[in-house]
Parts: C-alpha cells; sequence; structure tokens
C-alpha cells in the first residue's frame, strides 16, 4: 500500500529552507545543533540520498547515521533541477520556475539537465530560464564536478559562483579542506554519485549497497579533514522509487489526447491538446487513479504543491495535469524512450522520494 502524498514544508523544514538559513545564521529548530556557532559551515548535497535509504542502509552509512539532526522534505517536483535550483536560491518551484527534468520554454520541451531543446534549436539564455540569484547574491565558493562547469544547468541554479572543480572525490576533499581554512563563512559542495548509482542499477542491488557505503566514506573524509570550528550539514535534492522492468507505464489511448509531456517520469506533466484537458484528466483518473495521484493544473499551481506564490513563468510552463506515481510505478514519455531504461526514479511524493536528511556534525581534523 502507497502512503498518502507528502507535501513540500515551504517556509520551513524544506531543502529551500536551508541555505538562507545558514547565510543568515539563523537556527530554526529544525536546523541540527553542530550548526550553532560554528565559524564556517560546509553544505553537503547527496544528489539521491533520501531519508529512507539512510534509514534502511544505516549500518553501512555509521557516519551519516550517527550525526544529529533528521528528516525535512524536499521540493514538487522531487527532481533534481527543480530541488537543486530551490536549494541554492532559497526558493519554492514556483518561484523559480523550473518544474522538472524537462519543461515546455518557449513552445518546446527543454531537457533542464542536459539544457538542449526537442527540436533541436538553441537552447535559451540560461538567465530567461530562472532569473534569481543563488546564495542570496553572495560569492559562495562551489565545489563541484569540472564536468559541469559552465553548463547551462550550472548557469540556471550556480549563476556567477565561484566555481571549484573536481574530478576525483579525493580533491574534493582536498578542496573542502583548502576552503574550510579560509575567509569563506559558508562553502557549497555537491556529489552525483548516490544517485547516478540508483539510476542505473535501483535500489536492491549490491552496487547500490556499495555506493551509500562510499558516500558515507566521502562524509568520513570530510570531517576528518574539517576544522573543529567547521560544521558539515549533509542533505540532499531527493530520494528514490525503485521501478525496474515491470513498473513502466504507457498512457495507451489517452496518447491521443496528450499534445506534449514534460516532467519526470514519476511526475509526468502532460500538456493536453486543444479542448481536450478535461477529458484527459478524467481519463487519467480511471485508467491510472490507482496508481498516480492526478494533479489538474489548478489544484497543482493553486493547491500550493509546488509553492505558495507562483511565478507567471510557472504558470506559462505548467502542464493542464500531473501524473504523480505512486510507488514503483513510472510514466513512458515516447519522445524518450531512453528513460524507461532507469530501474529507479523520483519526482513523486512519496515519503522514499520527498524525505531527505539534514544532519550535521563537527570537523575533526
Amino acid at each position: 500500500m502507497t502512503d498518502g502524498p507528502v507535501r513540500a514544508a515551504y517556509g520551513g523544514a524544506c531543502v529551500a529552507s536551508v541555505v538562507p538559513a545558514l547565510l543568515r545564521r539563523e537556527h530554526p529548530a529544525w536546523m541540527p545543533e553542530p550548526v550553532s556557532g560554528a565559524r564556517v559551515v560546509v553544505l553537503l548535497v547527496l544528489d539521491g540520498l533520501g531519508w529512507h535509504s539512510l534509514q534502511t542502509h544505516a549500518e553501512r552509512m555509521p557516519t551519516l547515521a550517527g550525526m544529529a539532526g533528521g528528516p525535512i522534505t524536499t521540493v514538487v517536483p522531487s527532481t533534481t533541477a527543480a530541488a537543486l535550483t530551490s536549494i541554492t536560491t532559497g526558493l519554492a518551484p514556483a518561484a523559480h520556475g523550473v518544474l522538472g527534468y524537462r519543461m515546455v520554454v518557449d513552445d518546446d520541451v527543454l531537457d533542464v539537465l542536459a539544457f538542449r531543446l526537442t527540436r533541436g534549436r538553441r537552447p535559451p539564455d540560461p538567465f530567461t530560464v530562472q532569473r534569481h540569484a543563488p546564495f542570496l547574491g553572495r560569492p559562495v565558493p562551489v565545489v563541484s564536478a569540472s564536468t559541469y562547469r559552465g553548463s547551462g544547468f550550472t548557469q540556471v541554479h550556480l549563476r556567477d559562483a565561484r566555481y571549484v572543480g573536481f574530478r576525483t572525490e579525493s580533491t574534493l576533499v582536498e578542496h573542502l579542506r583548502g576552503l574550510a581554512r579560509g575567509d569563506d563563512g559558508f562553502v557549497y559542495a555537491y556529489s552525483p554519485g548516490v544517485d547516478e548509482v540508483a539510476h542505473a542499477f535501483g535500489l536492491h542491488d549490491r552496487y547500490y549497497a556499495a555506493e551509500v557505503a562510499a558516500a558515507d566514506r566521502l562524509v568520513t573524509e570530510i570531517l576528518d579533514a574539517l576544522p573543529g570550528d567547521a560544521a558539515l550539514v549533509v542533505t540532499a535534492d531527493h530520494g528514490q522509487s525503485h521501478v525496474g522492468p515491470d513498473g513502466w507505464r504507457r498512457l495507451g489511448a489517452l496518447e491521443s489526447l496528450v499534445d506534449r509531456q514534460a516532467g519526470d517520469a514519476r511526475f509526468r506533466s502532460l500538456h493536453a491538446r486543444r479542448g481536450a484537458a478535461a477529458e484527459l484528466v478524467a481519463g487519467l483518473r480511471d485508467t491510472f487513479g490507482h496508481e498516480a495521484w492526478i494533479l489538474p493544473r489548478e489544484e497543482l499551481l493553486d493547491g500550493g504543491w509546488l509553492g505558495p506564490e507562483v511565478s507567471p513563468a510557472t504558470r506559462r510552463r505548467a502542464g493542464d495535469v500531473v501524473l504523480a506515481a505512486h510507488d514503483g510505478v513510472a510514466f513512458v514519455d515516447p519522445a524518450l524512450p531512453r528513460e524507461a531504461n532507469l530501474v529507479s526514479a523520483h519526482g513523486s511524493l512519496t515519503p522514499a522520494e520527498m524525505l531527505v536528511p539534514l544532519v550535521a556534525a563537527r570537523g575533526r581534523g
């Protein structure tokens, strides 16, 4: 049985609130105690590590499991493009306008992570996709993979940051060692490994178990590298849901009512053909109501799922209805059939995807 949908705690214990609180030196009740009084705070985002996985694999992650803190929510949709932009800007997706892995921009579908349009045209200026400055406009050092430097999505969510690229995790640790001893009071770092392995192998394979153990070793090495007046805070952009080969669904006859699809496999945004929106919503409820939460446009936007303040860009980009999948289910977009090769996915409203860790400890180097 699937639990009920989890709403994002916008304005409270949510990933969108973490960076503003850390930069302003605020200490809300949900912020882990080791942050208090730290000279410098390092925020590490472990892509794809949900709270459920941390609890399930606690024995493989003794360092993370032993850190102070607990679960907070990510944003809706629970996916990298939307959540990382919320983490860096401090805004809900409804405000910053990045609505998922793929979204309609200027009458085309933009792959936000690869930053390319479906029809092969020149992609838009990243500033027109997301105009809000990261890190409250402050010059924060960012330690992330060298391959992401200068990409369109990097410009969307890390514009004007001081980018410090790494090629191996050992250099990530050494970058953080040096930065934590400098004059910066806040450092942002990002590691993609857990998410990449989960997509490729799922959550029930030895590869995933090995990767979460490796993530814990990385955290251990960072703590050993940081001085005692530095706090390491670890969070994630989303968790995961295991799909496997039997969990993928096609819309079948309902595809005739759809003009284009966007979003993520587990948070499928459907743009209806002209005049067909009501019929599409009714058909989805009849066909997939037992496997997904059906969120018509008005409920999605005005119901606050994406955030309390909806920007004009968000209203232009949102589809007519969203299929938010229950556990173990994902929806195929015929324009992107390779997406069905993913063994696990995310984006929906389940606890496994929506709850992520916010844990912290002091350095011990």
